[in-house]
């Protein structure tokens, strides 16, 4: 299997996976290739070679229909790359004070995987703002 950092670091790969996203959000049925292909400026074999890619990685699943195939993101395999990239955006050490000194009630474990993500995802911004000087 591919390592994800080197299926993710292609432009065309990322735009099919932000296409995929902002389209998963309108359908639960999937999107087409051609679909695909027609937000993008990209041939339809360029479009499913870089979909094989993706499905190979795991970041794409994908549902037959016929001779139709409708995929969707798969953003499992995407937390391996923010667990890698939260120590250069988030003080651990800060992070572990805040949580033994949390005056909040304990969540059920769906909803605490929720916040814990939701939060790394604001602390990303947040020091993304910080440097940009926002």
């Amino acid at each position: 299997m591919a390592d994800i950092f080197d299926v993710i670091a292609d432009s065309t790969r990322r735009e099919i996976l932000q296409v995929l996203l902002s389209r998963d959000q309108l359908t639960e049925d999937g999107t087409s290739v051609s679909q695909i292909v027609g937000e993008l400026t990209v041939s339809q074999p360029t479009v499913s070679k870089h979909l094989k890619v993706l499905r190979e990685a795991g970041l794409v699943t994908v549902r037959e229909d016929g001779q139709h195939r409708y995929y969707r993101v798969d953003q499992t395999p995407l937390e391996q790359v923010d667990d890698w990239l939260m120590p250069f955006f988030v003080d651990e050490a800060e992070l572990a004070a805040e949580a033994t000194t949390s005056v909040y009630p304990t969540l059920p474990e769906p909803a605490s995987k929720f916040a814990e993500s939701l939060g790394r995802t604001a602390a990303v911004v947040q020091t993304a703002l910080k440097r940009l000087g926002a």
